[in-house]
Formats: structure tokens, C-alpha cells, sequence
């Protein structure tokens, strides 16, 4: 049967003659109006995926335009001896700032921006299914990072490297000012944002994908977001937890990372570097998913391998949280520990291998078309593939322990992370631009801006094996003449020139004034779904959601595009005038859910503002400003999900073409929300038990942990606390059991009994190590306690908010035995928050006993 046919085959006489132009035009009409992106200056309160991904997308390469600056000037200052172009202290600024932003503020965003941008169009879907939170992700972001970047310009940048090493950094007399409280608390409040993100990101791809593509026929680029966003999940909460105890030392002076009272600065490093090395294929990863789409496209044949490929993903993201120590070969560890995470290190080249040869095959097996978008590729694959080789051999410790902290180290870093994230990005660019703004870029321009930035790069950083080998140092400001350091120097600093040079032709190219007529639809002649877009662009993402029945439906369904045009396929209208897309099920992507998502407010913002301002206003210790700006921002964030999520429909189904009736409202599992929370709490359980590391960390190096003499918590309040959170537990869970029964006074009276319970289990929590007199700031192991207790009794305080706000939604006739999302929502956060106790509770009260 012909896909005309089947379709034709799933109609009722209720679905709407598509065939009629009048119909259709009608559709047209309400579609545009629903999705329709505002004008003036509500502009900025659009949450459409599409103007969120291309805000995100533009203010990361604004700040990677800041830090390519502050690498010009390092270069600037390092072309000659003794050259006083910077001084000292402006120069590791300068420095510090230029990775700090490259990482944190390029590196990872533009990932999550693109993928903003890209996903829901590869996925056939109108929308994320938070659009609001990426807008909130977003403007935590850009409030973030203008805050990081414009201390520089204060004389208050951090100055200690974007590492940040203790003692160095949590000492006052070696870290005057607030450079380093900028970084910490900044970024922070940054990763807020890479968070949400990622959130976004995987229930996007897990429960937003069209009916029929099974997750064996999603997108690879689909597939590199889910593996990338889970390891943001367990890669940026340990260095969350770092960012905690240093700021308790440099605030309260509780001694984590102090030797003298019991404390150890290479705790520090074991919880930045299992962030740290993870995150190198973080932002690596997404790239070769560019990579895997743009190859078959210009190959003109399916990826070659594409289980393969997936499997070599997931290992790599797998093996990467297995690789920290690597960083750490120069520090006494046991010769056990170095042989294993040398073998590890080398082991990561496998499945990073399996993607290049992947790649080399497709293009073999086809026949390429020569392209802009390809050139970039190509040069990509020869950078990355020689910083990889140099990877190999600094995971060999005996080399390691020689190039270490050289210029050796700044070039592999440089060829892997521009050569395997820039050149790709700039690839990617030129291969999607049509997609963003309709028309293509200049290819003469694009063919010179690549030799300049692939000329310049290899002459910048090339030389600078050769620096490293000979012993130059990384992170000196100067360095005298006579020690053969001249001439490399030299030729660095006019390479990084040439390839400055040649980015700029790429910035130049897209933000030239176009007078060009629009690209053909399709212009590449892809497979993927994304191209099934509209010339000039929609702003409802798909017109009709579609059923996919292969990887390449554009080169293997015919007719699929304009199918989808006419609205033969699912939701061709917005009759209620809601926002509406689709939900499926994780494996077989069948229809369970027509999802209402939220439109443009301004909420978000001022929720990223209040809360920004909450860490901003911590940095310079206004403690009540600190205060007012949680209270304000917490009240903000309630206000959000009050009116705008777990919204009553005004019906409980609705008829969504083809023959198929879903529902508009569900819960438990099957709702995106529960996925969410589920996720959100994963990434809060991963920062807990980094937490929890640091107090085994302490109990393994010390002789006697606790110290002899020292005063624990004691056995009473802890238990009690065990007791009350076992209660709140309890309290919640069936209270969404009762109410799903129909008992709503019942279940009510159980979310009163949850409310007090979780307000004792914290203040039994808190009152342990006060009534003990554990006095944090006299050795490590009261501070640990007692940073495990606040942790512990401040998600009893979230949960204690939480099971208000069911309650009130209970009264106002909100939560219903029908309409109950908030408190299985709820009920879930209380499994990880009493686990949390659990662990808490055992670790400090109980472990003790059995040393």
C-alpha cells in the first residue's frame, strides 16, 4: 500500500478535507496566530524554541568573541621575552577568564543552544516540552555570564586559573577581593542553566518524538543529546558540590580544603576533575553529531554503522566519568591508581575511534559533493585526530610527568577543543544557517575563512609542543631570552592572528546585510526530518506532526513533505487556540499525549533575575538582600507553576486527526513533568553523594575520622530526624494514593501531617550537630557534618514548600482526584528526599559506630 493510500486508509469522516485549500488555509491562519512570535518589546518574552536556540546560540559566541580577545592579548604579551604589554596581575586575569569562559560559557552552551534549535525539528515536534524553561536556562545564562565576564573590567576578574586550586584560591592572603567568589558563586549560578538545559533536552528526545520513530530510528544527532545531556546530569553536580565547600571556606573559613585542621586540597581536585574530564566530551560528543548529519548528507547515502555509532556514544560518555585521575598524575598518587586510569584514559580512544572510522567509511561508501559545510568537517577530523594521538601520550604517566603543566599540555588541549568543537560548530553553521534564517551563507567567503582559521590554527598551536617539550611552563606571564622560547612564541602569536582573522570573515558572513534571495527548500537535499521545514520559516516548527517509519524519512518516505505541508498527519489545527504538540512513549514512539505547552511571558526572566541577584548579591556578603532576592525569586517561581503548568483543560480528550483521540492531561509516568522531576532529581542526588564522597574522602586519608575526642551529632536527633523524614515520606505518598482513591480530606489531612513532619525532620537535623557543639570552622570533620546536615534539612525545607503547594492547590480545587500531577510529582521528589536522609543520617550518626 502507498503512503497516500495508508493515510487516506486512517481518515474518519470527522478529520477535515485537507485536499481543500480553503481548509487548509484556515488552519494556516490559527496556527500562525497561536505560534506567532511577538512584537515590540514582548519580543524578549518569547519562550518558541527556535527564538530561545537563536538568542542562546548568539549570546554564546559573543562570549567566546570576549574570550578569543583575551587570547589574543595573552598571545600578544607572550610573542616576545620580558614584554610588559600586560602585567602580572592583569595577565592571569586574563588568562583565567579566557578559559573560564571558553568552557563554561562557549563550550557547553552552544551545545544546548543548538540543540535548542535543532531537536524539535529533527523530532517533528512543535516545540520542547518546557519552553519556558530554556527561556528561564537562558537568561540565567546571559545574567550569569555578564556578571563573570564584566568583573574583568572592574579589576575584580578571577585570577587563579579557571581551575581555581585551593590553597591557593580559598585563602584571603593569597586571593585578595572577590575574583574568586565571582567564579564560584557565577558559575553556579551558571550551571543552573546547563541543568535546565539538559533536562529539556532529554525529555524532548525520550517523550517528543513522532509516532513510529522508535528510539532505533531516531536521528543520531538525537542520540548524542541524550547521551551529552545525561553526563551534564552526573558531571556538573560534583563540581556543584565543590563550589559549596570552597565557598564555606572562603566565607566561614570551614577548613575543607585546609591541611592544618584536618582538611585536603586534593579533594578539590578529585571533584573538579571528575566534572572536568567528563566534560571534555561533553562538548565534544555534540559535535561529532553535527559530524554524523552532515556526512551522509554530502556522502548522499545513509551513516554507515549507526548501532555501532550509538554504542560508541553511550561508551564514550560511559568511560569519560572513569578518566579523572588522569589530570591528576603529578599529585603522589599510589602507582595502582595511575595504572589504572592510564588504561582507562587509553581505553576512551576505542569507541572514539569507532566515530572517526565510522565516519571515513560513510564517505567512502558514497560519492561526496564538495562543500563549505564539508571542508570544515574534513579539517576538524585532521585536528582532532592529532590531538587525540597527543591525548594518548599524556595518558601515559611517565610522559605526563615530564609535559605536564607545559605548553605541551595548552596545545593538545587547544587542537581537541577548537579542533574537535570550533571547526565543527563553524561547519555546522554553514549547514543549518538555511535552516535559521532561510538563506544560505557565502561560500567563497566560508572557503577562504576556513584555510585562514585552519592555517592560522595549526601555525598557533603547533609550535607550542615544541615550547612544552623544551620546558616552557603554562600560565607565566613572561619569560627571558636565551632559552629558545622566542621564535615559537613568535610564530604562535601571528598564527593566532591569521585564524582570528579567519573567524572573523565567519562572523562577517552572518551578520553582513543579506539581499539574497531565499535557499531552495531542502537546500543540501538531506534526509532528516529538519529539513522538512518550510521556506521562509513557520513559526509553529512542523505544520502536521508526522509518522516516521525510517531514519532518512525525507529520502525514504516519498511524499512525506508534502503530506506534512497539506496537514494529512497529526494536529493540522489549533482550534482552542493552545499550543499543542505531541507525546509518545520512550521505546516505541506511540501516541499517549496531546501536550499543552505554555506561550511567550515574562515570567522567566524575572525569575533568572531574582535569582541571579541572589548570587550576585551573596558574592559581596548583602546578606539581606541575598535573602530578599530568594524570597522573591521563590515566590516568582511559585507564581509560574501555579498558573501555568498542570493547567485543567477545559476537556479531557481531544481528537488529534488520523483516526486517533488522546488525552490533554496526565500524570505519573507517562507526563513529561514526572520525567522531569525524575531527572532534575538525579542531578540532585549526584551532587548529594559528591557531598557524602567528601566525607569517606576525609574518613580514608585520616588515621582518625572523626578525630579522637572529637564530639559527633549523637544518636537521638539524627534518629528522630530519620523518623520524622520517614513520616513526611509517607505522608506524601499516600496522600497521592488517597487522593487518587477520591479521599481528598484524607489525603489533605496526610499533606498537613507530611508539612510538619518534614519541618521536625530538618530542625531534629540541624539541631544534632548544634546541641553537640560541633563548631564547624575548628577542623574538617564538624564542618563535614554539618554541611551534609544543611544540605539534607534544606531539601526537607523544598519539600516542605512542595506539599504547601499541593495543598492549596487541593483547596482552590486544583489538585483532584482526576487532575492530580502535582502531588505524584510530589510524592516522587519525597522517595530522593527521604533517601537523602537515609544516607545523611547513616553517614553521620551511625558509621561512626562501626569504626
Amino acid at each position: 500500500m502507498s503512503a497516500a493510500a495508508e493515510l487516506l486508509a486512517m481518515r474518519r469522516p470527522e478529520d477535515p478535507d485537507q485536499e481543500n485549500e480553503a481548509v487548509r488555509r484556515g488552519q494556516q491562519e490559527r496556527l500562525i496566530r497561536v505560534w506567532e512570535t511577538p512584537k515590540g518589546w514582548r519580543y524578549w518574552s518569547d519562550v518558541n524554541n527556535t527564538t530561545v536556540g537563536v538568542w542562546y546560540t548568539a549570546t554564546a559566541f559573543a562570549f567566546m568573541l570576549f574570550a578569543g580577545v583575551l587570547g589574543l592579548m595573552i598571545r600578544v604579551q607572550l610573542a616576545v621575552p620580558d614584554n610588559d604589554f600586560l602585567s602580572a596581575t592583569m595577565y592571569n586575569q586574563v588568562y583565567t577568564l579566557h578559559g573560564t569562559v571558553m568552557m563554561f560559557l562557549f563550550a557547553v552552551p552552544i551545545f544546548e543552544a543548538v540543540a535548542v534549535i535543532l531537536l524539535p525539528q529533527m523530532l517533528g515536534a512543535r516545540d520542547l516540552p518546557f519552553p519556558r524553561l530554556s527561556a528561564f536556562g537562558y537568561w540565567c545564562f546571559l545574567i550569569g555570564g555578564i556578571f563573570v565576564c564584566g568583573s574583568i573590567f572592574f579589576g575584580q576578574a578571577p585570577n587563579s586559573g579557571w581551575f581555581m586550586y585551593p590553597p591557593l584560591t580559598t585563602q584571603e592572603r593569597f586571593t585578595p577581593g572577590y575574583g574568586a567568589d565571582i567564579w564560584l558563586l557565577g558559575l553556579s549560578f551558571i550551571e543552573v542553566a546547563s541543568i535546565a538545559a539538559a533536562v529539556e533536552l532529554i525529555v524532548g528526545a525520550l517523550k517528543c518524538r513522532p509516532p513510529g520513530m522508535r528510539l532505533n530510528l531516531m536521528p543520531l544527532y538525537a542520540w548524542y543529546v541524550l547521551v551529552v545531556a545525561a553526563m551534564i546530569l552526573f558531571a556538573f553536580p560534583p563540581l556543584i558540590a565543590g563550589d559549596i565547600l570552597f565557598e564555606l571556606e572562603r566565607l566561614f573559613d570551614w577548613p575543607f580544603f585546609d591541611p592544618t585542621r584536618g582538611g585536603d586540597p586534593m579533594l578539590w581536585q578529585h571533584l573538579f576533575w571528575i566534572f572536568g574530564h567528563p566534560e571534555v566530551y561533553i562538548i565534544f560528543l555534540p559535535t561529532i553529531a553535527l559530524f554524523a548529519m552532515i556526512i551522509p548528507t554530502f556522502a548522499r547515502r545513509p551513516l554507515v554503522g549507526y548501532s555501532w555509532i550509538v554504542l560508541a556514544a553511550v561508551g564514550t560518555g560511559f568511560l569519560s566519568f572513569g578518566l579523572w585521575v588522569h589530570h591528576m598524575f603529578t599529585t603522589g598518587l599510589p602507582a595502582m591508581s595511575l595504572g589504572f586510569f592510564s588504561a582507562a584514559s587509553e581505553a576512551v580512544a576505542i569507541p572514539t575511534g569507532v566515530q572517526i572510522f565510522v565516519f571515513l567509511a560513510t564517505c567512502l561508501a558514497g560519492r561526496i559533493v564538495y562543500s563549505v559545510p564539508m571542508l570544515f568537517v574534513s579539517g576538524s577530523l585532521a585536528i582532532f585526530v592529532l590531538g587525540g594521538l597527543t591525548g594518548v601520550m599524556v595518558a601515559l604517566a611517565p610522559f605526563d610527568w615530564q609535559v605536564h603543566d607545559t605548553y605541551f599540555i595548552v596545545a593538545h588541549l587547544h587542537y581537541v577543543i577548537l579542533g574537535g568543537v570550533l571547526f565543527p560548530i563553524v561547519a555546522g553553521l554553514y549547514y543549518y544557517w538555511p535552516i535559521v534564517s532561510s538563506r544560505k551563507l557565502h561560500d567563497s567567503w566560508g572557503k577562504v575563512a576556513f584555510w585562514l582559521m585552519f592555517v592560522g590554527f595549526n601555525v598557533a598551536f603547533f609550535p607550542m609542543h615544541y615550547s612544552g617539550m623544551i620546558g616552557m611552563p603554562r600560565r607565566v606571564y613572561t619569560y627571558p631570552s636565551a632559552l629558545g622560547l622566542e621564535l615559537p612564541n613568535l610564530i604562535s602569536t601571528v598564527g593566532a592572528f591569521v585564524f582570528a582573522a579567519g573567524f572573523l570573515i565567519v562572523v562577517a558572513d552572518i551578520l553582513r546585510p543579506r539581499k539574497d534571495p531565499y535557499a531552495s527548500r531542502n537546500v543540501w537535499n538531506a534526509g532528516t526530518l529538519e529539513w522538512s521545514g518550510e521556506v521562509p520559516d513557520q513559526p509553529w516548527g512542523v505544520r502536521s506532526v508526522p509518522i516516521i517509519k525510517s531514519r532518512y524519512p525525507l529520502w525514504d518516505q516519498p511524499g512525506l513533505v508534502d503530506d506534512m505541508d497539506k496537514g494529512r498527519f497529526y494536529l493540522p489545527d489549533a482550534q482552542e487556540g493552545k499550543r499543542e504538540t505531541m507525546v509518545t512513549t520512550v521505546l516505541d514512539a506511540e501516541p499517549i499525549q496531546c501536550l499543552r505547552v505554555p506561550g511567550p511571558s515574562f515570567v522567566p526572566m524575572a525569575a533568572a533575575f531574582f535569582l541571579g541577584g541572589c548570587f550576585i548579591a551573596a558574592t559581596f556578603h548583602y546578606w539581606t538582600l541575598t535573602l530578599a532576592s530568594l524570597v522573591v525569586a521563590i515566590a516568582v517561581i511559585m507564581f509560574w507553576l501555579w498558573k501555568a503548568t498542570a493547567v485543567i483543560p477545559e476537556k479531557d480528550e481531544k481528537y488529534v486527526g488520523l483516526g486517533l483521540t488522546l488525552p490533554i492531561y496526565v500524570s505519573g509516568p507517562h507526563s513529561v513533568s514526572w520525567w522531569a522531576m525524575f531527572i532534575t532529581m538525579i542531578g540532585d542526588a549526584t551532587a548529594f553523594l559528591s557531598l557524602v564522597f567528601g566525607y569517606y574522602f576525609f574518613f580514608t586519608i585520616h588515621a582518625d575520622f572523626p578525630p579522637p575526642g572529637a564530639t559527633g551529632p549523637g544518636l537521638l536527633w539524627p534518629s528522630v530526624s530519620l523518623g520524622l523524614f520517614a513520616a513526611a515520606w509517607a505522608g506524601a505518598v499516600f496522600a497521592r494514593r488517597e487522593l487518587r482513591r477520591g479521599g481528598v480530606m484524607l489525603s489533605r489531612l496526610l499533606m498537613i501531617v507530611g508539612i510538619v513532619a518534614s519541618v521536625g525532620a530538618a530542625a531534629a537535623l540541624i539541631w544534632a550537630p548544634h546541641v553537640s557543639g560541633l563548631q564547624p570552622s575548628v577542623h574538617v570533620y564538624p564542618a563535614t557534618v554539618w554541611v551534609l546536615c544543611i544540605w539534607t534539612a534544606l531539601h526537607a525545607g523544598v519539600g516542605t514548600l512542595m506539599l504547601s503547594y499541593c495543598l492549596a492547590r487541593s483547596f482552590a480545587g486544583k489538585l483532584t482526584p482526576r487532575y492530580d500531577i502535582d502531588i505524584a510529582n510530589v510524592a516522587l521528589y519525597w522517595h530522593f528526599a527521604a533517601a537523602t536522609g537515609f544516607v545523611t543520617v547513616l553517614t553521620i550518626a551511625y558509621f561512626p559506630l562501626t569504626v
